[in-house]
């Protein structure tokens, strides 16, 4: 991976206001990503590659990452920026809309990272489960949203999004088939091991 060009996308990101994963959300990830040595991942949620591209320096040598992305614009600013940083043998794209591709995907994953739109979280997660490996991972980020989600107030806008992601939270912790921590890192994360 060229590290310089991975430096050079997140900056630029940054400066358009592209919303990319924070630095302290990431090094959790890539803590669990180097402590379970992943073959496959699926990432909801492109935006310019950046998480991606990170990701896949933790890859086994077969590894690969499938990630969606429904804006056309952010899918061509992903594929120049994965290109650059030298790992397009490693991650594909699947341009269009994920609510209309996870249904049709049958692959299985070690890791499935949620990073889309906040009211599709209860839906993300459903495909995730029937597509996640014994053992697997998924990891949804932005989940406490800005603490809407912990607070009481909520701006009309936001309801959906809130009472979603609350809805995915108690999803989560009370499944029996897996154990999940909510971690306020970043904008909040929810990590979901398969049990």
């Amino acid at each position: 991976m060229n590290r310089e060009e991975l430096l050079k996308i997140k900056q630029k990101a940054l400066e358009d206001h592209i919303p990319i994963i924070m630095d302290d959300t990431l090094e959790v990830i890539n803590k669990i990503l180097e402590e379970n040595k992943l073959n496959t991942i699926l990432e909801i949620g492109t935006a310019v590659g950046y998480s991606a591209i990170c990701f896949s320096d933790y890859l086994s040598d077969t590894g690969y990452i499938d990630t969606i992305e429904r804006d056309k614009e952010r899918v061509i600013q992903a594929k120049e920026n994965i290109k650059k940083a030298e790992v397009e043998d490693k991650i594909n794209i699947l341009e269009g809309d994920a609510v209309e591709i996870l249904p049709t995907m049958n692959g299985k994953y070690d890791m499935i990272f949620i990073d889309a739109a906040k009211g599709k979280y209860p839906f993300f997660l459903q495909q995730a489960k029937r597509m996640l490996k014994s053992n697997g991972i998924i990891i949804a980020d932005n989940i406490l949203y800005k603490g809407y989600v912990l607070g009481d107030y909520n701006k009309h806008k936001q309801r959906t999004a809130v009472r979603n992601l609350r809805e995915y939270i108690k999803l989560t912790t009370e499944d029996p088939d897996f154990k999940t921590e909510i971690l306020e890192v970043g904008d909040g994360l929810a990590i979901s091991k398969k049990k």
